[in-house]
């Protein structure tokens, strides 16, 4: 499954982790100790909240397509 959404990744200080959030699934979000591992975290929840999502019958967000400039 190819997934398209919009990914939030930031540092926080207080404890030197990585924080990734997807706005359009809500509650979705994973952490890791490098920019790398919330980014591979946050994909397998993503994952995880789309299939759980199917199963509930509940609406699955389409991803918003943003306009690129250059």
């Amino acid at each position: 499954m190819e997934l398209r959404y919009e990914i939030i990744l930031y540092g926080r200080e207080e404890d030197q982790a990585f924080i990734a959030k997807v706005p359009e699934l809500p509650g979705c979000a994973a952490d890791g100790e490098t920019y790398q591992e919330a980014l591979q975290n946050v994909e397998i929840i993503m994952q995880e909240w789309i299939e759980t999502a199917e199963e509930l019958g509940r609406t699955i967000p389409e991803p918003k397509q943003r306009l690129m400039y250059a």
